[in-house]
């Protein structure tokens, strides 16, 4: 394949549905070899062979991302298999929603678990590669993307554990970025607003119904939307450093 990537390994977080899938597909038919990273192996498998039949280069990492080992484990498996790391998009993440009296303590463990240790161990074990990729790589400059949400700028009713994970994301990637941008190193976040995936039918019976009628009549992103903004921040010229970029539907208001 032919693109602004070639000769350059991504692994995406997350990439057995919605925007992750879509993700991977964007940056291979930019000429990255993607290495995609779930639990759910049947999904990434179908994924893989999208990728193939269009001329990409794809692995398959089954693993969960809340288990530190596993997490640098799989991380390893990209650079023993694929021989480098250029970029990483940490786009796994849940959204359990509801007011904070009556939630489920459970949800809380598992969005900071997924959201927030997830990302941060995949991030860890990624940086010392991600740092050799801008000394070795022909454009000498690497990425990490870590995909937040509206809800790290606007907090709302009946969200605030969501947001908590959000928030503290963005706060995470701009101390990183100021550590490691000026070996560049680019950190990026990306908020999409509301998109349509499966994120919110993890939600419970009755709120999973609430946030349905919030958007009813809304024309709603599409995972491919946030895939072109990631693409977009990481085929930037190395002078380049898109920090933040906020995608939201056009007739959302929050």
């Amino acid at each position: 394949m032919t693109g602004r990537l070639p000769g350059t390994v991504a692994l995406v977080t997350g990439a057995s549905s919605g925007i992750g899938a879509a993700t991977a597909r964007g940056l291979a038919a930019e000429g990255a070899a993607v290495a995609v990273l779930a639990r759910r192996r049947g999904r990434l498998d179908e994924l893989a062979d999208t990728i193939r039949a269009a001329g990409g280069t794809v692995l398959v990492v089954e693993a969960d991302i809340t288990d530190q080992p596993a997490a640098a484990a799989a991380v390893e498996q990209v650079v023993t298999e694929l021989g480098r790391l250029d970029t990483v998009v940490n786009n796994a993440g849940i959204m359990l929603v509801g007011p904070v009296a009556d939630a489920p303590t459970e949800e809380w463990e598992r969005m900071l678990a997924v959201n927030v240790q997830g990302m941060l161990y995949v991030t860890r074990a990624a940086l010392p590669h991600l740092l050799r990729a801008v000394e070795d790589s022909p454009r000498r400059v690497a990425d990490l993307v870590n995909i937040s949400s509206t809800a790290g700028r606007v907090a709302r009713p009946g969200t605030a554990v969501y947001n908590l994970t959000k928030f503290g994301l963005n706060a995470f990637s701009e101390a990183l970025r100021q550590e490691v941008g000026p070996k560049r190193l680019r950190v990026s976040v990306v908020e999409p607003g509301t998109v349509d995936t499966e994120l919110s039918s993890h939600v419970r019976d009755g709120i999973r119904e609430a946030i349905v009628r919030q958007v009813e009549g809304m024309e709603l992103l599409r995972p491919a939307d946030i895939a072109d903004a990631v693409t977009y921040i990481v085929t930037r010229d190395r002078r380049v450093a898109v920090n933040e970029m906020l995608v939201r539907a056009a007739e959302q208001t929050w």
